[in-house]
């Protein structure tokens, strides 16, 4: 099943948060509003090599990225900066006019994707993120998607 895959590659990719597992994957996908992207914005198969993903949600005019893995030994390449822009394109599709998300403060990769791609810091959630019962501190994060 696809969320097995996507439960590999997150799993490795992550640390803060932890990785999802395929059942919260599968719960995740069936929630209302909630559409699953590639890097290359193709429909996944059984058959093609899935290196990254992204799953995000639209309610109303607003999108959240719930989550944005690119498998460790394809990283680098620049797949999480397609991923993102997929993420962002389906969301607009889908009616969002703007884009929210919350990050590991400690995670460094990912914020500097988020900034370099036009995403603004709106907040700091101090202990947001629990793993292993130490508590991490995440940065909301916002985006418009309507070009101004």
């Amino acid at each position: 099943m696809i969320e097995d895959r996507l439960a590999n590659i997150h799993a490795r990719a992550m640390v803060i948060p932890k990785g999802w597992r395929a059942d919260e994957l599968r719960d995740v996908l069936n929630g209302p509003g909630v559409f699953l992207v590639l890097p290359d914005e193709r429909a996944p198969s059984s058959e093609s090599k899935i290196d990254g993903f992204a799953l995000g949600r639209v309610v109303l005019d607003e999108a959240e990225l719930l989550t944005l893995a690119v498998a460790p030994d394809a990283q680098g390449r620049g797949l999480g900066r397609k991923t993102l822009a997929a993420f962002e394109a389906q969301a607009a599709l889908k009616g969002a006019a703007s884009a929210f998300l919350e990050v590991a403060v400690a995670n460094q990769p990912a914020r500097r994707l988020y900034m370099t791609t036009g995403w603004a810091e709106v907040g700091h959630r101090r202990g947001y993120y629990s793993v292993n019962g130490e508590r991490h501190d995440a940065l909301a994060m916002r985006k418009s998607l309507t070009g101004a």
